[in-house]
């Protein structure tokens, strides 16, 4: 899965810490409703829910969920036909999606009744019963680069290679379903993959034995190629002016390093410096030792283009995220797909931020009950909010009233 983290999640990873600004942000205009998009024909045989227990999940009441605090629910409505479109493929959610499907888009009013009146409100807990949790925040970044390599644009975006094996370790230990290995074959043994540093090597000196990648495009500055692996999704802006989107394909299977610590450790950086700009700030300064620190991550993130014409990056469910309307859970204690009452602060403020979402995407930095990444959209404002977000929450989850082989307790 992508390392699916906002800025500050890559500071939370990377640095172990994050910077509050002297005065709180100022508030940005609401998110603009999306108009309704065209929905699928649901299937004429849906395939069972699959059977999964989720016992940090508890029932309550809808009293003690408060989903009228989102006063504009109705913004929620594309982002659930989004989900939908995966859903209705299961028999547990077929009934409730094929109504949604067939309806007009409601008001804020009628969204709220229908999902007070067909879903059932579990709270979020940790695994030692505690109910708050971590909400960070991560977006779509847009880079500059080219489709073939020139002067300016000179630092790979890579496929995924032929090479690379994924060992789904669940077929062999059940209990193991959450843990995927990656390697490469050599002679009749499975090895670890390439490192960071072995993969940009390997490309630099052309060795024949070692990464044998293709890119499928090219940036102009290597931080910012950095950071879009953190995010694991954006766009390039190319030199006439469109916009190729890129999204997650795979990774050559070894964590992040915390180079933002490191550099704290190395007294190259203060604490508070330790964020997204204080790093570009670094790297620009210090270009000559900026290779050997962003090697010193051995994790490397492939891609795929998409197509142009979707309406948002594509999330672990398969569909689009929708800006301000979609999250990254961890899917051993949320369904993917399933709607969240989000109940959070604005970033780096008191200022309460109520809001029904879909978990419709996933990360490896995205660990426990109650943890999320909340997704801002696209561009620079969404990334000064995904950067500023590190706040604390609580989440609730709807499933649909006797849903079946979803089994919280």
């Amino acid at each position: 899965m992508p390392l699916r983290a906002s800025p500050w999640l890559f500071v939370l990873l990377l640095s172990a810490c994050a910077v509050s600004p002297p005065t709180a942000p100022p508030v940005p205009s609401p998110i603009p409703r999306p108009a309704p998009e065209p929905a699928p024909a649901p299937p004429a045989a849906p395939i069972p829910t699959p059977a999964v227990t989720y016992s940090t999940l508890k029932p309550v009441s809808w009293s003690s969920v408060g989903l009228g605090k989102d006063e504009q629910i109705g913004e929620a409505w594309v982002a659930f036909l989004r989900s939908c479109a995966t859903l209705v493929k299961q028999s547990g959610w077929q009934a409730v999606c094929s109504e949604a499907m067939s309806m007009p888009p409601p008001d804020d009013k009628a969204a709220r009744a229908f999902f007070e009146q067909r879903f059932q409100p579990y709270q979020a807990t940790q695994e030692d019963g505690s109910t708050d949790g971590m909400i960070t925040g991560y977006y779509e970044p847009l880079l500059k680069g080219d489709r073939v390599r020139t002067e300016r644009a000179r630092y790979p975006l890579y496929a995924a290679p032929d090479d690379l094996i994924t060992v789904d370790l669940a077929s062999i230990y059940p209990e193991l379903k959450s843990l995927r290995l990656r390697g490469r074959l050599v002679g009749n043994k499975i090895v670890p993959y390439l490192t960071r540093k072995e993969i940009e090597q390997s490309s630099a000196n052309g060795s024949g034995d070692g990464f044998k990648g293709k890119p499928i495009a090219w940036a102009e500055d290597p931080v910012d190629l950095f950071f879009l692996q953190i995010q694991g999704s954006g766009r390039i802006e190319l030199p006439d002016g469109s916009h190729m989107r890129v999204g997650y394909a795979d990774q050559n299977g070894y964590p992040y390093l915390l180079i933002g610590k490191l550099l704290v450790e190395r007294g190259e950086l203060k604490l508070e410096q330790a964020s997204m700009q204080g790093i570009k700030d670094w790297g620009a300064k210090h270009p000559d030792k900026l290779p050997e620190l962003l090697a010193s991550n051995p994790s490397f993130v492939f891609f795929r283009e998409l197509p142009d014409g979707l309406p948002g990056p594509l999330g672990s469910l398969g569909v689009p995220l929708t800006g301000g309307r979609s999250i990254a859970v961890d899917p051993k204690f949320i369904p993917l797909g399933a709607p969240v009452f989000l109940a959070t602060t604005r970033p780096n403020s008191t200022q309460p931020m109520n809001r029904l979402v879909m978990a419709q995407d996933s990360g490896g930095a995205i660990k426990g009950g109650v943890r999320a990444d909340f997704f801002w959209g696209f561009g620079d404002e969404a990334g000064e909010l995904a950067g500023r977000m590190k706040q604390r929450g609580r989440m609730w989850v709807l499933l649909p009233k006797g849903l079946s082989g979803i089994v919280p307790r």
